[in-house]
């Protein structure tokens, strides 16, 4: 393993970068984590996954319209920095670097769920512990290794999804199955109606859905090694609407067509559950698997996402030196080594508390998460209002609904974050968060602050070594992303 820094390799085509969005997208929010949305929310769950994928829409859009204008400054970590503050950048990327580690947790816990369906008796955390060794390892080979695993665990998903919607019309259609119960399109308003949960459950699910969209910034995050990212970075922020379509609300709908909503509970993936219910068994055990996959998945690209945003950190000595060495390949290891050690904690969590830390989890994950969509926002208006005319007129991929729908969804999320603090299982996540930042602004001021020269040490570093910096380590902001 080298001890220099020369940098990371830039090994991630279009199709990587367009399927690490969807594996950051497509995961646990998704396949187990929808049951707690749909629990709160009832049918009216549907509503809230587009009013949140159309805010998340318009941050991705701004993301999409910094990286293409300024893809060698790197990610967002790099742009707050720029246009809000050195604080303000170093709390955007840690606290991102503390959601994908928050996620993985979340992810690493359904592992464990779902190898309950063929193993009930055997404990989760084992399951969890060979999760994140497994990943964890594929993440110390090559960028582009993990780009060629994650295009195939994707691709996975997405083909599952789209049986099983298929399928799931066929049940609805012709009355497949042998299950107990009537499936059909009116069980999405004849079980108390539509907003069977009332306006308190349509607007507190948003802490549950937020989740869900966890890590699909990870666009902004993989520019850095992308090989064409004013291509790659449009094409796969452009695509996201007909994700959420397709793969939450669509695929929701099945699932509360054929089962009425309170009958879906939270003791396993309400997609293996479903088709179980209905007396298809073996659909239900292929499905099992697909969500197992998904949750491999989604924990490779935040173990990337989370390894490239320390390695940026490190480079801008806005973390520990030793974040800087790299493999023979360009990967980051003692990175990708420090979110193993930090997912131990998960393993941990496992096995004291199995029966809450999904919730907790996910809730405090998605205070991180809408924490750095709010900053992405805020350098975004700051990024455009310092722009002139002339300069806003040709930007390549300029962000819609300038300024209004910044200023909207904004306001969106910031609601998100009060609303933390309306349930007993999500308020947590408020203190944790809290603790979070003035940890930060702590180790900022004595730290990070004085101890800052500039923002090229690696630069020097190299000069000094008598080696030529690359241009590649310089295109990175946190890492070269979620996915979140």
């Amino acid at each position: 393993m080298r001890t220099d820094t020369a940098g990371l390799s830039r090994g991630l085509r279009s199709r990587h970068i367009r399927f690490i969005a969807l594996g950051s997208a497509i995961g646990t929010g998704l396949f187990y984590g929808s049951s707690e949305s749909i629990k709160a929310a009832g049918p009216g769950v549907l509503l809230a996954y587009l009013i949140g994928g159309a805010a998340v829409f318009l941050v991705l859009r701004s993301l999409g319209e910094m990286a293409v204008a300024s893809p060698s400054a790197g990610s967002f970590g790099e742009y707050a920095t720029r246009h809000l503050g050195p604080l303000a950048g170093f709390t955007t990327a840690w606290t991102y670097a503390f959601e994908m580690v928050i996620v993985c947790v979340a992810d690493v816990t359904a592992v464990g769920v779902y190898m309950g369906f063929w193993f009930p008796d055997v404990p989760r955390w084992i399951w969890v512990l060979a999760a994140v060794l497994l990943v964890g390892a594929l993440n110390l080979v090559s960028v582009k290794v993990f780009g060629e695993l994650e295009f195939w665990l994707s691709l996975v998903k997405i083909v599952a999804i789209v049986a099983m919607i298929l399928v799931g019309i066929a049940v609805i259609a012709f009355g497949l199955g042998s299950g107990d119960g009537h499936a059909g399109l009116s069980n999405l308003w004849s079980n108390g109606g539509f907003f069977a949960g009332g306006a308190d459950g349509f607007v507190l699910s948003f802490a549950v859905v937020m989740f869900a969209f966890g890590g699909t910034e990870i666009i902004g995050v993989t520019a850095g090694e992308a090989q064409s990212p004013e291509k790659t970075i449009p094409s796969a922020v452009n695509s996201i609407p007909l994700r959420i379509i397709l793969f939450y609300v669509l695929t929701l709908a099945v699932i509360m067509s054929i089962r009425p909503w309170q009958n879906i509970d939270s003791s396993g993936s309400p997609f293996v559950e479903i088709f179980a219910g209905v007396g298809l068994k073996s659909a239900a055990a292929v499905l099992n698997l697909v969500v197992l996959t998904a949750a491999l998945s989604a924990i490779n690209s935040d173990i990337f996402a989370a390894g490239r945003t320390m390695f940026g950190l490190a480079q801008r000595r806005q973390g520990p030196a030793v974040m800087l060495r790299l493999t023979r390949n360009g990967v980051p290891w003692v990175t990708t080594l420090v979110m193993i050690g930090a997912l131990l904690t998960g393993v941990l969590m496992n096995v004291l508390m199995p029966g809450r830390i999904f919730l907790v989890i996910s809730s405090i994950a998605t205070f991180a998460t809408v924490w750095v969509w709010l900053m992405i926002l805020l350098t975004h208006v700051k990024a455009r209002r310092s722009m002139s005319a002339e300069e806003a007129a040709s930007l390549k991929f300029p962000a819609p609904l300038w300024p209004y729908g910044q200023i909207a969804a904004i306001a969106f999320m910031a609601g998100v974050m009060v609303l933390l603090g309306f349930h007993e299982n999500t308020r947590v996540a408020l203190v944790v968060g809290a603790v979070w930042l003035a940890l930060l602004a702590g180790v900022h001021a004595l730290w990070v602050g004085p101890r800052r020269t500039g923002p090229q040490p690696v630069a020097a570093a190299e000069e000094r070594a008598g080696e030529t910096p690359d241009a590649d380590l310089a295109s990175l902001e946190g890492p070269a992303g979620s996915s979140r």
